[in-house]
């Protein structure tokens, strides 16, 4: 099933698609249905129920009160969660090859730590905003870009979680567009710690539209991704060209270390999925999507304030 968090009548709901027109109130329907249970309240109480929740939520949908149903037209959406913690990861070479040779480097190398572990960096939590939102640009800024990425989003506390059972700590997959600073990232990635301020800014991390539940996919995850800007193909690939799946990630990220319902992670970009690797940039007024098998379009617009 694929799940979203949208705005209507004042509050966040959560709900599910039952079709590309229409959605289901999950907690208006299981209000209907005489659920006690507050299992729909958040997206971070679904995940928490584990099983018990997405069995309700299929329930409800097989009897699809009237009642409870939303047009996609009439809600605004938001980030299906808002992150316990984000992490981005780089795992496409491809991709990394690409921006190396736009970065000045015709025959790019890369260190054999990259192929022996996922790399990865913490981002901003807070700076997300779901399908439709606009992007507004940073002021320090002159050229910026999407990044075309699929994030998991982590369904229960882990530790030392191992490859062969990684799949059952995966609650959904989702679509992350990471806006990036190119002139910001450029300058202070030297400094070798980072990125910072070419990654972080208010409206400068996209999530959704949809949480797709891991129970739709098989793992590890081979889904379709295309990028388009105003309509016009950018670029593209698909998720099995990972160099690390997102077993080998949960695994080296839960090394010692705790995971918990609610974080995202993310792929890094596809090979293609962003403008620096085709020597493109974005403009004000732009309008993006990123599309990714099974999941949907997440499209929004960059304005200047």
């Amino acid at each position: 099933m694929r799940l979203a968090t949208v705005l209507c009548d004042g509050r966040p709901r959560v709900v599910a698609a039952l079709d590309d027109e229409t959605l289901l109130d999950l907690d208006r329907a299981a209000e209907f249905a005489r659920y006690e249970t507050g299992t729909f309240s958040d997206m971070l109480s679904v995940i928490e129920e584990g099983d018990y929740g997405l069995e309700q939520a299929d329930h409800l949908m097989r009897r699809a009160e009237s009642r409870a149903l939303l047009k996609i037209a009439d809600v605004s959406f938001l980030p299906p969660i808002m992150p316990v913690q984000y992490r981005d990861c780089l795992v496409f070479e491809e991709h990394l090859f690409n921006c190396l040779r736009a970065f000045g480097q015709p025959e790019p190398q890369l260190p054999p730590v990259w192929y022996e572990q996922p790399i990865y960096y913490k981002g901003n939590r807070m700076s997300f905003i779901g399908h439709r939102q606009d992007v507004i640009w940073p002021g320090y800024a002159e050229h910026l870009d999407i990044e075309l990425e699929m994030a998991i989003v982590v369904g229960k506390k882990g530790k030392d979680i191992r490859v062969e059972e990684a799949g059952d700590y995966i609650f959904g997959y989702t679509i992350l567009n990471d806006v990036s600073a190119r002139d910001a990232q450029m300058r202070e990635m030297p400094g070798q710690l980072g990125p910072a301020k070419g990654k972080d800014f208010d409206t400068g991390n996209i999530l959704g539209p949809y949480i797709l539940t891991a129970d739709e996919v098989t793992h590890p995850v081979a889904l379709n991704m295309e990028a388009r800007v105003n309509g016009v193909r950018w670029g593209g690939g698909n998720s099995r060209q990972m160099q690390h799946d997102f077993g080998r990630i949960l695994q080296h990220i839960s090394s010692s270390e705790t995971l918990y319902p609610g974080e995202v992670i993310g792929s890094g970009t596809v090979g293609t999925g962003c403008g620096l690797e085709l020597g493109k940039r974005l403009a004000p007024g732009d309008r993006f999507e990123l599309e990714i098998e099974g999941i949907g379009i997440l499209a929004n617009r960059i304005v200047k304030s």
